[in-house]
């Protein structure tokens, strides 16, 4: 059942529309008709690089607002007059400038900030603590670049090696490349750069995610009750917009490392600029030089990938950008009685436009296509499997924000894609088809090519001086089940008392992927669309959250959460024979539930964060565990973030990091028989599960820090970048397996990497 037979709103969601429209359509007064608009841009001074979320605000008053994705601003309503206009971003000066308006003016100023050689906390400002304040920011984690990129490993800085230091943001293990927020697993995630959907976003070991940390100016992630504007994932929504690259100047910045070398370089071009950057890793060669234990081997492991863009200003009003990126991953074991090899790819490219209509109108449209291929092939304790995954994207996108007045905004657009997916699965254990690698009768091998469509309106209301609402209402089509569905959100913000705030927000969301993957290897994704034989998973959350700043420069937020999931899936590993995506995945409900504890300092010499997550997640499946309620793997219920980072002087940094995790899931075994496949002479020996992921594995916890040497190089800007990775050489258990090869059944755990100290130069040219 749908949700649009099932729920009453489907009938009454044209009012909602109407409601939505009547409120951000407010009346203008003869006198409202003769105030003014300040709008703009605002950009980094060395590079004319657009910033997001930059505050404006006009000193004095309560106006003002923040740079959107495009670093465009519109403040409208101000009564003609002199101002002190105020701009700041943390880490760039503040500047002040003294403007005037006349009645009924529009004036668009560019303002640029420069960056901040000393991190201490800017002068408070109360008009950019009231214009703040009004954001409806709800689950959402904002971290600086300038911090991100100080988690590092092997001299490396990488966005989802920050992300996993956040509460409530879990990985299965050290190799996971998937993000589980909120019991929520990794193809739940919305991952998007400069506004096109990506579908393996990190490389494998987790080290490092495909996008270039030089590439990358802004990091957004909604954990929860993210607006109508976003859609198709049940979860959490990772948002990266890439550097446009320097207008002013050719520029470029080298890296040599122990573990990867990275070169990025940019530079103006006609009425733009350019970017494009590679990163090759050799850890293979590194791990090849250490010692090694044949009963626990490390992983081989190797990566690259390149990303590019090009923007122009067509016009004051128009900015177009192409942008790109490629990716390779292989990864393989052998020892142990396992061997395996994955090999991961990923190819992008997207055309966008920017246009400003008017002080109040701003339109994005994007087309992008993108293709991941993945291959997994394995034997473990004789047992042969063997995955191939394919997935093709086209999609064209767009969006128009409206700035109706300071207090009401109203945004809306659309969303087409074509899919096609390719998908084969043999784990049968047949060594026949395994070493040819063919597709033979009786295993998975499904196509799949479907069409589906969105459109989505949302508005912003400040209902008054203290309460802020959202609400929204996005409508998904998908060809392949010939069904709408309707998924409303809101979203409120009250602020009880100066500096306390009480936040709630509410929505339903639909996914029509899924995401295929075999339990003890989470980083392997494998992408299937929900076919005529299957219906889209359903989400429901109920967030209500805290935040506060009890001392100058540190905020506080807590964020309690519920959510239920319906018709989520689980791969089915025993069904050999396979024409739709009903008979390759199991389907169940599920829940989780929670606390998120996050206190952070963002200005000063010492910048970093702490976390704690307390979350509680379960599944059911008819088929699975006797139709009893289990775990999930990742269910790691207490997690412990702390980060930090200190500036000593203008030549040295150091920082640290540390996690504990309560130990991940496991399935553990009560007995094994010996039996022959058909047409299989080989005895096999089948092991027997006990309760599933009843047991689990010892408590994970971690400690890497890392140190910054400032100086200049033949009269360049040099960064020494020393790391050390797991300083105390705990290695985690990546999972755990019962050997069968021998008469005596053996309990053996694959273990991660010992501890690893790199060295890296960094030079800007």
């Amino acid at each position: 059942m749908t949700f649009s037979q099932y729920h009453p709103f489907r009938r009454r969601s044209w009012v909602v529309g109407l409601a939505l429209v009547l409120i951000f359509f407010p009346a203008r007064s003869q006198a409202q008709q003769q105030e003014s608009t300040l709008s703009g841009f605002v950009s980094d001074s060395a590079t004319t690089e657009k910033m997001i979320s930059a505050t404006v605000a006009l000193r004095g008053t309560t106006l003002g607002a923040l740079t959107n994705k495009q670093g465009f601003f519109t403040i409208k309503g101000i009564p003609a007059g002199t101002y002190t206009v105020t701009v700041s971003f943390v880490g760039y000066r503040r500047i002040e400038q003294s403007l005037t308006l006349a009645p009924g003016e529009s004036k668009r100023v560019n303002f640029q900030l420069a960056p901040n050689t000393v991190t201490s906390k800017e002068i408070t400002v109360t008009a950019d603590d009231e214009v703040e304040r009004r954001q409806i920011l709800v689950s959402r984690v904002d971290i600086p670049v300038e911090q991100l990129s100080q988690l590092r490993i092997g001299g490396e800085s990488d966005v989802f090696r920050a992300l996993q230091y956040l509460p409530g943001v879990l990985t299965s293990s050290q190799l996971s490349s998937g993000l589980y927020i909120r019991g929520g697993s990794p193809d739940q995630n919305l991952v998007l750069i400069d506004g096109s959907t990506v579908y393996n976003p990190s490389h494998l070991l987790g080290f490092f995610s495909t996008f270039n940390p030089d590439a990358v100016k802004n990091v957004e992630l909604i954990k929860g009750g993210y607006p109508a504007e976003y859609g198709g994932r049940l979860s959490a929504v990772l948002d990266l917009t890439q550097k446009d690259g320097n207008r002013e100047n050719v520029e470029g910045v080298a890296s040599v490392g122990a573990i990867a070398s990275r070169l990025s370089l940019q530079g103006p071009l006609g009425a733009g600029s350019w970017f494009i950057g590679g990163r090759r890793t050799y850890l293979d060669l590194i791990l090849g030089l250490l010692p090694q234990d044949p009963a626990e081997p490390f992983p081989d492991f190797a990566f690259y990938d390149a990303n590019a863009k090009l923007t122009q200003n067509l016009s004051d009003n128009d900015i177009i950008s192409a942008s790109g990126f490629l990716s390779r991953d292989d990864l393989s074991l052998n020892g142990g009685g396992i061997e395996f090899n994955v090999h991961i790819g990923n190819q992008t490219g997207a055309l966008r436009w920017n246009h400003i209509f008017n002080e109040s109108l701003f339109s994005v449209l994007n087309v992008s296509g993108s293709q991941y291929q993945n291959g997994f092939v394995g034997n473990n304790s004789g047992f042969g499997f063997i995955v191939e995954n394919t997935i093709t994207d086209y999609t064209a996108k767009g969006s128009t924000e409206w700035f109706i007045t300071n207090d009401a905004t109203l945004k809306g657009g659309f969303e087409v894609t074509n899919y096609t997916f390719d998908y084969y699965q043999n784990t049968t254990g047949s060594d026949t088809a395994i070493a040819s690698g063919t597709q033979q009768a009786g295993l998975t091998n499904v196509e799949i090519r479907d069409w589906t469509y969105a459109a989505f309106l949302q508005g912003n209301y400040q209902v008054a001086d203290l309460l802020g609402l959202q609400a929204g209402l996005r409508v998904d089509h998908y060809g392949q089940l010939q069904q709408t569905y309707f998924d409303p959100r809101l979203a409120l913000r009250l602020q009880v008392q100066p500096g306390v705030a009480v936040k709630g927000a509410w929505g339903i969301f639909h996914q029509y992927l899924h995401l295929a993957s075999l339990p003890d290897f989470s980083f392997f994704d494998t992408w299937l669309p929900t076919d005529s034989s299957s219906i889209p998973s359903i989400g429901t959350h109920y967030i209500l959250g805290l935040e506060t700043e009890p001392w100058e420069g540190v905020d506080v937020n807590l964020d309690l959460y519920y959510k239920t999931m319906e018709n989520i899936t689980e791969l089915n590993r025993f069904n050999t024979r396979s024409g739709t995506v009903s008979q390759i995945f199991y389907t169940g409900d599920g829940h989780s539930y929670g606390a998120e504890l996050f206190v952070q300092k963002r200005a000063g010499r010492l910048t970093g964060w702490v976390g704690y997550g307390l979350g509680f997640i379960a599944s059911r499946f008819d088929s699975i565990n006797g139709g009893r309620e289990f775990r999930p793997k990742y269910d790691r219920r207490h997690d412990v973030k702390l980060v930090a980072q200190y500036k000593i002087n203008d030549r040295w940094e150091v920082g640290a990091s540390f996690t504990f995790q309560s130990g991940q899931s496991y399935t553990g075994a009560t007995s094994r028989f010996r039996t022959n496949l058909p047409g299989d002479t080989v005895a096999a020996d089948v092991v027997i599960p006990s309760e599933r992921f009843g047991l689990r594995l010892p408590a994970s916890h971690q400690l890497n820090i890392n140190a910054n040497y400032n100086s200049t190089l033949f009269g360049l800007p040099m960064r020494l970048l020393i790391d050390l990775y797991n300083v105390y050489s705990r290695r985690d258990i990546w999972f755990r397996y019962y050997d069968t090869t021998t008469d005596e059944t053996k309990v053996t755990d694959v273990r991660l990497l010992p501890i690893i100290p790199s060295v890296a130069l960094e030079v800007k040219f």
